[in-house]
């Protein structure tokens, strides 16, 4: 069984500092009814997370009703880049439902056509096109769908493989989670594909080979030559751990994905839009990709994900013959505009760039002390904290989640662990949080975790 958070409220230490307020039992007892609401008419799979109620968000701070605030290292699942209910997107919206336009399908929007230049005038050189969906999963079924038929175009019918790294996170759906590099998420299918390859991720720092030479002697073992692989795709930072490819590693595979006629693939998800310091994850390589699946941070809001790619890869389907119900919904395109000009204008890429190196620096610092930490990971404002049994690379999943708890319980929120055995602590506030409010929260997640290691 999952671990859950106990619904018993207690009374914790009041906290009341410029960023962060507790005032009442933990969880709220006057939230328990919405919980348990939550818990009879949602599937199980939808608990686990520290049970906050949420009211309103604003920037890097999350409310409920009963007068509490957190800071927000989750940015709600890294979408709230900009900053939660962020004034330009909010605004944008409001002119949006003004001008009476919610949704047209597939059929011609001047906010849709907006957006697809916008997205692809940021883009790279040489990508092209825009392909506008929903959910970041969706745009690996996409990527997936795109490079087999690529694939059998240059290749035959024998090119079908996909290539993809241990420790993965692609999504939930079927193709995603094949592309997934974690066994238990695949055992639900049964028959598994069996095109799908998985070789070592050389960015987990679990990982002592990194060198390309493992990425072709793993294939060689698999018996995957380069003529049955259609693309390589990776999380441009695994999410699970917040590793980075070597950077010459990616040079490497972005080498010999051309030379054999094979798409390289970065999943942005959880990269894109100045996460990393860098508009896009993938600068921090110097390659491009073929293909670039956004989603998450692209709207720092509404469900909205999109295919970047190569022109001549993206209009392989004809007219009608690949399309999204909800494709460009006209209030999640406002929301995106206002978004990317926000993230933009106020500068906070490279605020990511400055505080998430901060942050980086802090997060060792207390590491330091702390032999319950393994590892820390990251760049830009994206971190992991691997939690160990001290002086080994075994993690600690209770530990892990009790410190979770314990930030909750101190005004300093995050989603769940996550990673290998669940034992990472991921760490991905808004991208305008200040280094006064890194201050402060570093302080609660020290106190956290000295408390949950002694428990």
């Amino acid at each position: 069984m999952a671990l859950v958070y106990d619904l018993t409220p207690k009374a914790v230490p009041e906290i009341n500092t410029a960023y962060r307020r507790i005032k009442t039992k933990i969880p709220v007892p006057e939230s328990l009814p919405i919980l348990k609401a939550l818990a009879r008419f949602e599937p199980l799979s939808m608990t686990g997370q520290p049970p906050i109620v949420w009211h309103r968000a604003d920037g890097f701070q999350v409310f409920d009703k009963w007068g509490n605030k957190w800071i927000d290292w989750s940015s709600g699942v890294l979408v709230a880049s900009a900053g939660h209910t962020a004034p330009a997107v909010v605004s944008a919206l409001m002119d949006q439902i003004a001008q009476g336009l919610l949704h047209n399908y597939c059929f011609p929007s001047e906010i849709r056509a907006k957006l697809v230049e916008r997205l692809v005038g940021l883009a790279p050189e040489g990508i092209d096109k825009c392909f506008l969906l929903t959910t970041g999963s969706e745009t690996i079924e996409c990527a997936i769908k795109l490079a087999r038929t690529h694939g059998a175009k240059v290749g035959g019918a024998k090119k079908l493989g996909i290539v993809s790294f241990e420790g993965a996170f692609h999504g939930r759906t079927l193709g995603s989670q094949q592309a997934g590099g974690s066994p238990a998420l695949k055992e639900w299918i049964g028959s598994l594909d069996p095109n799908f390859h998985q070789v070592p991720f050389p960015g987990d720092w679990r990982c002592e080979d990194k060198s390309f030479d493992l990425f072709l002697k793993t294939l060689k073992q698999k018996r995957v030559t380069p003529e049955k692989v259609c693309c390589v795709i990776t999380e441009t930072y695994q999410g699970g751990n917040a590793g980075f490819l070597p950077v010459e590693y990616a040079k490497k595979l972005r080498e010999w994905c051309t030379e054999n006629d094979i798409l390289l693939v970065f999943d942005e998800v959880q990269a894109g839009f100045g996460r990393t310091g860098t508009l896009w994850g993938f600068e921090h390589y110097g390659v491009v990709p073929d293909l670039i699946c956004c989603g998450k941070a692209i709207s720092s809001s509404l469900p909205l994900s999109c295919v970047l790619g190569r022109g001549d890869i993206m209009d392989l389907f004809g007219p009608r013959e690949m399309t999204s119900t909800h494709t460009g919904n006209p209030l999640c395109c406002a929301a995106a505009l206002a978004s990317i000009q926000t993230i933009l204008d106020k500068g906070l890429i490279s605020n990511a760039a400055v505080v998430g190196e901060y942050l980086l620096r802090k997060l060792e610092d207390i590491a330091s002390r702390h032999p319950v930490i393994g590892a820390v990971q990251g760049k830009g404002l994206v971190a992991a904290v691997h939690i160990v049994k001290p002086g080994t690379k075994d993690p600690d999943t209770e530990l892990a989640f009790r410190i979770v708890g314990s930030c909750f319980e101190k005004g300093l929120l995050m989603f769940a662990p996550v990673g290998f055995k669940g034992a990472t602590v991921k760490v991905s506030p808004p991208l305008c949080i200040t280094k006064e409010a890194i201050d402060d929260s570093c302080l609660a997640f020290e106190e956290a975790v000295a408390e949950a290691a002694k428990s």
